[in-house]
C-alpha cells in the first residue's frame, strides 16, 4: 500500500506540472490582460503597473518567475483584489466550498444508494420503475434550475429556509441538496446495477442454501461489492461537484471560492486562476488517491496490482 501511494505521488508531481504549464501558456495567449478593464491611463503608468507585476518580460522569464514562486508556496498577488494575496482568498473562501462539496457528496450517496440497492432488490417489479424514475429526476433538473425552484418551493413560498447566505446551519440544506441531487441518480444506478450483478454470483447462492436471512445476505455478503462502481465514481463526482459548485454559489450567494474563480477568468486575474485551477487540481488527485485506497480495501486482490 506505501508504495502505491509513493507511486500516486510520484506520478501527481509531472501531471500538476502539466496543468500549471499549461494554464500559464493559455492565460499568456488568452486576448485581453487584467487591466484592460480599468479606467484609462497614460502609457506611462501602463507600463509601471506592468513592470510591477513582471507582465513586461519575456514569455520564457515570466514562466520562471512563476515556476520560482510556485516551488516556495507563493501564488502571488491577485490583479483585481488590491491588497490581498492568492492565498489569502484561498484561505478564507475554499472551506465554504469544501463544506458544500462534502455536504452535496453526503446527500448524494444518502438519496442515491439506498434508492438503488432498493431498486435492485425490487427487481422487474413496479417498485422498481418508481424508485429509479425518481432518481432520475435529478438528471432532468439541472443545479440552474433545480436551485431556484427549491427557493420558490421552500423559501419564498413555506419560508422554511433563508433564500441566501451561509450564516446558519439551515442554509447548508437547500444547496446541497441542488448540487447533490444531480450526482444522486449516477450513484443510485451504478448502486443498481452493482447489485444485481452481484447478486447473481455463487456465493450468494451459497449464502442462501446455508438459511441466512436476505438481509444478512445483503448487508454482509453482498453490499460491500455491489458498492464498489460507486466507490470508482466518487473521484469523478468530486470533480463534478467542485465545478458545478460554481453555479450553486452563485444562485444561493454563497461566499465561496467559485465566484472568485468565475470573476478572476472575465477579468483576467491571472495568478486567480493559475491559483485556483492548482488548488482543484490537487484536491481531485487527492480524492482520487483516497478513492483508490478505499477500492484496495474493499477488493483485497487489486492490492498487489
Amino acid at each position: 500500500m506505501f508504495t502505491h501511494i509513493a507511486r500516486r505521488i510520484l506520478q501527481a508531481i509531472p501531471t500538476l506540472w502539466v496543468i500549471a504549464t499549461l494554464t500559464f501558456l493559455l492565460l499568456y495567449w488568452a486576448p485581453g490582460g487584467p487591466f484592460d478593464t480599468e479606467k484609462p491611463v497614460t502609457a506611462e503608468v501602463q507600463e509601471q503597473i506592468e513592470a510591477h507585476y513582471g507582465l513586461n518580460l519575456p514569455l520564457h522569464q515570466q514562466y520562471c518567475r512563476f515556476l520560482g514562486n510556485l516551488l516556495k508556496g507563493d501564488l502571488g498577488p491577485s490583479y483585481k483584489y488590491a491588497g490581498w494575496d492568492v492565498q489569502e482568498i484561498i484561505a478564507q473562501s475554499f472551506p465554504v466550498s469544501l463544506e458544500l462539496g462534502g455536504l452535496a457528496l453526503l446527500v448524494a450517496l444518502a438519496i442515491g444508494t439506498p434508492i438503488g440497492i432498493a431498486a435492485a432488490l425490487r427487481h422487474n417489479r413496479p417498485s422498481e420503475s418508481a424508485l429509479m424514475t425518481f432518481a432520475m429526476l435529478g438528471i432532468c433538473l439541472p443545479s440552474f434550475v433545480l436551485g431556484p425552484i427549491l427557493l420558490l418551493l421552500f423559501s419564498a413560498g413555506l419560508g422554511w429556509f433563508n433564500p441566501l447566505g451561509w450564516a446558519y446551519a439551515s442554509d447548508r440544506v437547500l444547496p446541497a441538496i441542488t448540487l447533490g441531487l444531480f450526482y444522486a441518480a449516477y450513484i443510485a444506478r451504478l448502486a443498481r446495477s452493482g447489485m444485481l450483478d452481484t447478486m447473481r454470483h455463487d456465493y450468494i447462492r451459497t449464502a442462501r442454501a446455508k438459511g441466512l436471512s436476505e438481509r444478512l445476505v445483503v448487508w454482509r455478503h453482498a453490499l460491500r461489492t455491489a458498492l464498489y462502481p460507486v466507490v470508482a465514481y466518487i473521484g469523478p463526482a468530486v470533480a463534478g461537484l467542485i465545478s458545478g459548485s460554481f453555479v450553486v454559489e452563485t444562485i444561493f450567494f454563497i461566499p465561496g471560492l467559485g465566484r472568485f474563480f468565475v470573476n478572476s477568468a472575465f477579468n483576467r486575474d491571472y495568478t486567480m486562476v493559475m491559483g485556483t485551477v492548482l488548488l482543484y487540481a490537487v484536491l481531485i488527485l487527492l480524492f482520487n488517491l483516497l478513492v483508490d485506497l478505499l477500492q484496495m480495501w474493499m477488493n483485497p486482490r487489486t492490492r498487489n496490482d
